[in-house]
């Protein structure tokens, strides 16, 4: 039976497998797809119903397959013996050993999310790698904390990954160190908040205030 006789929807992961082993000399791009057409012996057509989002929707496949990897491996390391830093800078480390195998992809993946018409994409990938890190981590959120830490995570992964990118230290000890930093910087933050939130708990509401000295009748305008 010849491949194409399958669904396309079917084929997804063995067409994006085979597009990754092009990615590093072509990027994401209509010619990765087309050179993974080639090497499967299915039409560039097939290739394009399995994934008709072109290179944009291959890659947001490939970064879901990397989260869902992420999850099982650290699934493993007994997430519930550790702190929350532990947690995340575990979580974080573990992204990065995947990375490692697919550096020149992870380099290109960068470089395409961050052209102007994919920041949606980069936005969208960066938000769902951080809250996947958040709750395997055990946070259970819901109010703007639950917010301020994936935005906040965001920032620490992206920096960490450029640093990464560039890194050519023995067992990437400039990566880790840089890692180490910004987790502590972050544990100092989320402390001083705690600490403003304490110190501010019994203190009135502003909004509350504004309200009545532009309503002083209690009546609204």
């Amino acid at each position: 039976m010849k491949k194409f006789d399958q669904a396309p929807s079917e084929m997804r992961p063995e067409i994006l497998a085979a597009a990754l082993g092009h990615v590093p000399f072509d990027g994401w791009s209509g010619a990765a797809m087309k050179n993974a057409a080639t090497g499967l012996k299915v039409p560039l057509e097939f290739v394009k119903m399995a994934f008709p989002g072109g290179p944009a929707e291959m890659v947001e496949e490939h970064l879901t397959g990397v989260d869902e990897e992420m999850l099982k491996i650290i699934a493993a390391k007994g997430f519930d013996k550790m702190g929350v830093t532990k947690r995340i800078t575990t979580a974080i480390e573990v992204r990065l050993e995947i990375n490692e195998r697919h550096r020149e992809v992870v380099r290109r993946t960068a470089g395409f999310l961050a052209l102007p018409f994919n920041a949606p994409l980069a936005a969208k990938c960066l938000w769902r790698t951080c809250d996947l890190i958040w709750k395997a981590a055990g946070d259970t959120s819901t109010d703007y904390n639950h917010y301020t830490k994936r935005l906040i995570l965001g920032g620490v992964y992206s920096s960490t990954l450029l640093v990464w990118l560039g890194d050519s230290s023995e067992g990437y000890q400039e990566t880790h160190a840089f890692l180490a930093r910004r987790i502590g910087d972050v544990m100092e933050f989320e402390k001083a908040k705690g600490k403003l939130r304490e110190l501010t708990r019994d203190l009135p509401d502003p909004a509350e205030i504004l309200g009545k000295i532009r309503y002083p009748d209690g009546h609204n305008a």
